[in-house]
């Protein structure tokens, strides 16, 4: 027989409580009133003020005010952009967003509004903010807790542009102006332009980034002008330098305001050295991604909400464009660029994505031979390209148009990879659609139906 044992149980002593103040339950935390180093037990003070006060709004946004007029907004990359506010380290907020053009596009039937914006405005990012502690050489770690549509808004659009103002992966297609408005379902979305179609959204935003440095901005405005330069009768626009027009500051005001109207970098590229407009669909809910830190602050910004995306966005108005909520925590991690060797930012998805299953996507490839059956060498673009095309052709048999399907594959959750780049003198990229998403069977073994599909919204003639 095993001989019997004497538990003896230790309870350990009370963490140290000098600094603690005790709160009626009816009361609310002043932040004030507590310092970073405030804990409670093992508790920072700005989870305490999460649990009893709740999550602080950093930023409100008016849907009924022209964006331009909102300070707390911006359109232009620059170090001089005043911050709108503080957040601190390992503080969780939420920053609301207006759409990437600043409320240009209505929920509506007609796509005039798509064909006239604006593009000199975007995009309207929130922010930017300074995040405590922050330094050049630190890197600030994003976790993307939550992202919301308004209650009162719920509802977003996807489009093409006009190939005269913005265009899209398949202008030289699709030259002309289309527009589909969704509306929004808990997680879900569908839309009366592109019916028989309903799908999770993966809800993220399109732009995260830090202010470059001076000199960092200077680089881009080089670099990108001497490929505008070496491009100048190419047929094709290859880079947007910066224009004063429309450029919005926030608060800046007189000579700063000037600078930033004069050097400032679009907002439209995605850059190494910031992120920026990098619109990756699997930066949604949960996922983190490190941003390298050039200014005191950092002053965080972001925007470009998507209710949803697909991989590439081709239609460029691609992802399910739409205003919202987003709530974040930001986290300072000091020396972080060298610490990293950091050279551009890095991330890591989040666990909450629509659940398809691998066998559950139809999937298509393309090649380095254009449709004219021009063979290039190892271009991902045209092999990308004609991935698309595939997808069109085969989609159109069961009623579709093909802008209809040119919209879908930008915000649908496709999936869109690089399969082989090492076969020359052909690339090999995939397209794979989520089966699922439609209410009907796409298989290529199924019976071909044509269903009545309706159409997405045109521009008027």
């Amino acid at each position: 027989m095993r001989g019997s044992r004497t538990y003896i149980r230790v309870t350990p002593p009370p963490p140290s409580r000098e600094k603690l103040t005790i709160i009626p339950s009816t009361s609310c935390v002043n932040i004030a009133d507590f310092t970073s180093e405030t804990n409670i037990g093992n508790q920072p003070w700005n989870c305490i003020n999460m649990g009893i006060k709740g999550i602080r709004t950093a930023l409100k946004v008016d849907l009924n005010k022209p964006a331009r007029e909102q300070s707390g907004l911006h359109n232009r990359w620059h170090p001089e952009v005043p911050a709108v506010g503080k957040i601190a380290n390992n503080e969780v907020v939420k920053i609301e967003c207006l759409d990437w053009t600043g409320g240009q596009i209505g929920n509506n039937d007609s796509a005039d509004d798509l064909r006239n914006v604006d593009l000199t405005q975007i995009h309207y990012l929130s922010g930017p903010f300074d995040i405590e502690t922050a330094e050049p050489g630190d890197v600030l770690l994003v976790e993307i807790q939550d992202v919301q549509p308004f209650e009162d808004q719920p509802w977003g659009y996807s489009g093409v542009f006009h190939k005269e103002n913005g265009g899209g992966f398949l202008d030289k297609i699709y030259p002309e102006t289309a527009k589909a408005i969704w509306d929004f379902e808990g997680i879900f979305c569908s839309s009366r332009h592109i019916p028989h179609v309903r799908f999770a959204g993966l809800i993220h935003p399109g732009i995260l980034g830090c202010a470059p440095s001076a000199e960092i901005l200077a680089e881009w405005n080089h670099r990108e002008g001497e490929l505008i330069a070496a491009n100048a009768v190419a047929d094709q626009i290859v880079a947007q330098p910066p224009n004063p027009t429309n450029a919005h500051g926030g608060n800046a005001a007189g000579d700063v305001q000037s600078r930033i109207a004069k050097e400032g970098a679009r907002t439209i590229p995605g850059r190494p050295e910031n992120g920026g407009n990098c619109d990756i669909k699997n930066l949604s809910r949960g996922s983190k991604i490190y941003l390298p830190v050039h200014v005191p602050g950092a002053k965080f910004s972001v925007g470009d909400l998507h209710f949803s995306q697909g991989d590439g966005e081709v239609s460029f108005c691609g992802g399910i464009e739409m205003s919202g909520v987003i709530t974040l925590k930001s986290t300072v991690i000091k020396n972080g660029i060298a610490k990293l060797d950091m050279k551009s930012p890095i991330f890591h998805a989040g666990p909450v994505e629509p659940q398809f299953g691998s066998g559950r996507y139809l999937t298509f490839e393309g090649f380095s031979v254009d449709e004219n059956g021009k063979q290039h060498f190892l271009d991902t673009t045209v092999a990308y390209r004609q991935a698309c095309l595939r997808v069109i052709e085969y989609l159109r048999r069961y009623g579709y148009s093909d802008y209809q399907i040119y919209i879908l594959l930008s915000c649908a959750p496709v999936q869109g990879h690089i399969a082989g780049i090492v076969d020359i003198p052909n690339t090999c990229t995939t397209l794979s659609v989520p089966m699922d998403i439609f209410d009907f069977d796409i298989r290529p073994e199924a019976d071909v139906v044509k269903k009545e599909m309706a159409n997405c919204a045109f521009a008027s003639k």
